[in-house]
């Protein structure tokens, strides 16, 4: 199937997708629920869009094209109180966080819709092993040259993103000591990774795509589990590596500190990326997924070891004069309190500690989801 032309979209619009935790509340455990869900929820108005995931123990959401905060922020929380109001009614339990900290994945019922059941017949205890949540950010652009270019530019700041969202200490009842251990498990895909180093659409198009599609791997740009992937259909870039948080307003801070940082790039305030910098991508990611905001980086160009918390906080300076002109200062401050008190990850582990259980960490993110953080 050839890939469809780049959509035009406006720049800097933004979409939020959330894969979302179907939990039991007799045990705490992850339950099958999304397709007495899904029937539920057909019945009424739902804001947004809600879709099954591979599992049928995970529920998709998908927010409406944005471009301010405060309006995506708004969806986010009426999309979360109708899951609520739909779960309340099925007594299931609806939570964010990247992992299921005890769930056992022979468990898992695969979702029956046909590419479901392909990737599952693929990839085989992968997709059930693929029981993980995350949260997925578009943001529009003009060109598929103008994507390509956000998407390489990107590039040393996606460790900020994984710091930032990291939820999945936990899995399979031990901490992992990762804080965000969600990220391993896409890693054992063969088309994860980082898109290749491609500047122009037709090149990309030409060069790269309708050659890999003519060895029969890849028939869509769904078949890449690429960290930040170009999404021509829709017209926009989509960041991929963020846990779903514990709450829709982390979710729609995170959404327009991206947002923010497109704008910054997009007026030239940095050095055209090359393809050098991906010299120590694997290794500043590791960095993030291993010790989240205490983790250190190495700058793809500079080379110099640096603080990824220092490196955020920069970074928010930076943007201020771009979070003004979108109307996003209270995402942006949303960010710079979470460098300081610490990710959902830290917060995950605390509840642990408070409980003793595994069973009392899904308890405090169920009680965390249902309310607003200001």
């Amino acid at each position: 199937m050839a890939l469809p032309p780049f959509a035009q979209s406006q720049s800097l619009t933004m979409g939020v997708e959330l894969e979302l935790q179907l939990v039991s509340l007799s045990d705490f455990d992850l339950v099958a629920a999304s397709p007495d869900m899904l029937e539920l929820l057909e019945r009424a108005p739902f804001p947004g869009n809600v879709t099954p995931e591979i599992t049928e123990s995970m529920l998709e959401i998908n927010s409406s094209v944005h471009t301010r905060h405060g309006e995506l922020l708004a969806e986010l929380r009426d999309i979360r109180d109708t899951l609520l109001r739909a779960g309340d009614r099925l007594n299931v339990g609806i939570c964010g966080g990247g992992t299921h900290p005890f769930q056992q994945w022979t468990q898992r019922k695969i979702f029956s819709k046909p590419r479901f059941r392909e990737v599952s017949a693929l990839y085989g205890y992968l997709a059930k092993q693929f029981t993980v949540f995350g949260q997925h950010v578009h943001i529009g652009c003009k060109s598929g040259d103008e994507a390509l270019f956000l998407l390489h530019a990107l590039n040393r700041y996606i460790p900020h993103f994984i710091a930032l969202s990291s939820s999945s200490p936990f899995l399979q009842g031990s901490d992992t000591q990762f804080n965000s251990a969600r990220l391993n498990s896409v890693f054992a895909f063969p088309l994860s990774g980082r898109a290749p180093f491609i500047l122009k659409w037709d090149a990309f198009e030409r060069d790269y795509f309708a050659r890999m599609e003519n060895t029969g791997i890849v028939r869509s740009m769904k078949d890449f589990y690429w960290d930040l992937r170009p999404k021509p259909e829709y017209g926009t870039i989509e960041l991929r590596v963020c846990d779903t948080p514990l709450t829709v307003e982390r979710a729609a801070a995170l959404a327009c500190y991206l947002q923010a940082l497109c704008r910054y790039l997009l007026e030239g305030n940095e050095p055209a990326p090359l393809e050098d910098d991906y010299l120590v991508y694997n290794y500043n990611r590791f960095q993030a997924c291993r010790f989240g905001l205490d983790g250190t980086l190495v700058h793809p160009q500079k080379h110099e070891t640096i603080s990824l918390r220092e490196d955020i906080l920069t970074t928010l300076r930076r943007l201020e004069p771009h979070a003004k002109a979108l109307g996003s200062e209270a995402a942006l401050e949303h960010i710079y309190n979470e460098t300081h008190t610490g990710s959902d990850a830290h917060m995950l582990r605390e509840a642990h500690a408070e409980a003793g259980s595994a069973e009392g960490i899904v308890d405090a993110a169920l009680r965390r989801f249902r309310v607003d953080i200001d």
